[in-house]
Formats: structure tokens, sequence, C-alpha cells
């Protein structure tokens, strides 16, 4: 079931993107050659429990951090880890998840480590350019395969990998509601009704499709061990076109 949200609820929702902004706002900073993803995952824990507000990743399912850290061919769900250390030329995925008020916001971002080459540099710009692609379907009256569609197209015509297990997703009270929103078009005619949440989150490759769990349990890889990148946003579908709240507020 796709619960709509209140006028309350989308308020909490965009003061917990909010957070998650200034999060993000926070790791374009210190991203950088030498420094650990435990420490990343330090430095955001403070924000969000400075903001007053719960980290939704710790303990979700068990999963031990505060943010996920996935490095290079990692696709999702990476552990920090104090014995991980950034180095120039990485790619690094940073997904966070604040709840405040009862409501949550999740948003990931793909950062470059240093000097990258220029084929992570076009990965970064094709997988953020389909979820804006993406983003502009997300409105009353259209479908779920609209967004799909939208961010498809950007891979095809890039010549990307699609990360095909694992897709957006709606939220809320929960991290994870529904419905499941795929990166590929499957025909889903899930009409968009106003003020619903979907957590919209290409994951392109610059290789094949295929990913694999490491044996962590938890870190998604590329299985041919080419780099990843994920961009997200928690967008809501309003009359007035769709509503970003996991961006800072003015």
């Amino acid at each position: 079931m796709i619960n709509k949200k209140s006028r309350d609820e989308i308020k909490r929702m965009r003061h917990a993107g909010h957070i998650v902004a200034l999060v993000h706002q926070k790791m374009k900073e210190v991203v950088e050659p030498g420094i650990s993803t435990k420490e990343l995952d330090n430095i955001a824990m403070n924000i969000i429990k400075e903001n007053r507000a719960i980290p939704t990743f710790l303990g979700y399912s068990g999963f031990p951090a505060c943010i996920c850290t996935s490095i290079n061919q990692q696709v999702v769900h990476g552990i920090p880890s104090e014995d991980v250390i950034l180095k120039e030329g990485d790619i690094i995925a940073i997904d966070v998840g604040a709840t405040y008020g009862g409501l949550v916001g999740d948003s990931a971002w793909s950062y470059a480590v240093g000097n990258v080459s220029d084929d992570i540099k076009r990965l970064m710009k094709a997988t953020e350019e389909s979820l804006y692609a993406g983003i502009e379907k997300m409105c009353p009256g259209n479908v779920l395969d609209d967004i799909s569609k939208a961010i498809e197209s950007v891979a095809i015509r890039e010549n990307m990998g699609i990360v095909r297990q694992y897709g957006g997703h709606g939220v809320g009270h929960e991290m994870h509601e529904d419905p499941f929103l795929f990166n590929y078009s499957v025909g889903d005619n899930t009409l968009i009704r106003p003020n619903i949440a979907i957590a919209i989150e290409p994951m392109f490759n610059l290789g094949g499709d295929d990913v694999f769990v490491e044996q962590d349990g938890w870190t998604v890889s590329t299985k041919d061990g080419k780099p990843s990148a994920h961009f997200e946003h928690t967008v809501i579908a309003t009359d007035d076109g769709p509503l970003i709240t996991t961006k800072l507020m003015n």
C-alpha cells in the first residue's frame, strides 16, 4: 500500500531531509585522500545528533554504522571502517538517512576523491543526470514506469550498466515503504498520486549490470570490478511539481 503524506508529515520529512543535506554538505568538504570511512561516519553521526535526529541506518536490520560508504566497485551498503582510507582517484558513494519526528530523509551522493579519471567523471555525470531526469517525472498523473524509463534512457545513451537488483523505494515513517521503483522500464503502471514520497536512486556501473553481496553480508559490489556511482534524493509528488525534501531549506 502506498501511503500519502499529510501536510505535517511532509513538514517533518523536509526537516529530516534538511539534516541529511547538512551531512552531505559536510561530506563534500571533508572527502579527500587520507580520511577514513569511519571518520566520515563519526562526522555524520555528530551532525545528525546535533540536529536532534536519529541516524536511520544505525541498527537497521543490524547495520553497524550511521552511513553507508561504498568505494569504487562497491555499489551500496559499504560499512565504514577505520581501516578503509580514501586515496587519490577513488569514487565514494555516501548514503545518509536521518529520522526526525518519526519521518525519514534518505539521500545518497557520489564524490570524487581528489583527481579522478575521465571515465569516473563520465559515470558520475551520467548517474546524477539520470537522477534528475527521474525526478522530473515524479508528478501526479504519471506512472512509476515514466521515472524508470527516464533513468534508463540516460544509461542507454551513455552506455552505462544499470544495477537491476536494487532501486528506489517509498519512504516516510519507515526507510523502505511501498512502492519499489526500478531503474529500468518494467511496464509498472502504478499511478503517481499527490503527496506520495519516493526515494529515487539510480545506480550505474562503468561495466556490466551484475552485482553480488560481499562476505560481510552487506557490501554490494560489481561482479566485473568496474566502478559504480549512486545518487539519491527523497522526492514528494505535489500538484506544483516534484518536491525534493533532501536538500537544504532556506
